[in-house]
């Protein structure tokens, strides 16, 4: 693939990154998007179906983590990099999952911010964001 088409695939990836965001009500079930715009500290847990969240949840982040999974062998072409990769979005979605799905049983008011943080990292792509530049700098130290 030349440069001009490793671009194009890379914009490409990108928007749809961009896409599950801007569509994000239109695709997925989540009452807490709404929750965490207002001034959630002082209203109340939003109703909420619990196994229809997780779900939704998890296709959301299965999604990003594909794409982003694309975008880092777009960028680094090294098999190895994205095996690993594939691992550290496993174990993190193993993590983050349990640790939301108490945070969505066990609503507390003084653990919101805590609850908006990992859900943060299982709705958008920041893991990617943190792996960008660590496989970057792997790559020019060796």
């Amino acid at each position: 693939m030349g440069k001009n088409g490793k671009y194009i695939l890379l914009a490409v990836l990108f928007g749809l990154l961009v896409l599950i965001r801007v569509f994000e009500n239109e695709l997925f079930y989540d009452p807490y998007l709404l929750f965490f715009q207002n001034d959630y500290l002082y209203i109340d847990n939003p109703r909420r179906e619990v196994f229809k969240l997780m779900v939704f949840t998890g296709i959301r982040y299965g999604l990003n983590s594909l794409i982003s999974v694309a975008i880092i062998f777009v960028i680094f072409k090294d098999k190895s990099i994205v095996k690993f990769s594939m691992m550290i979005y496993i174990l993190a979605f193993i993590i983050l999952i349990l640790i939301y799905l108490y945070f969505v049983v066990n609503p507390k008011q003084e653990e919101y911010y805590m609850f908006f943080n990992v859900r943060r990292f299982l709705i958008q792509p920041i893991i990617l964001l943190l792996l960008l530049p660590a496989f970057y700098y792997n790559k020019l130290k060796n």
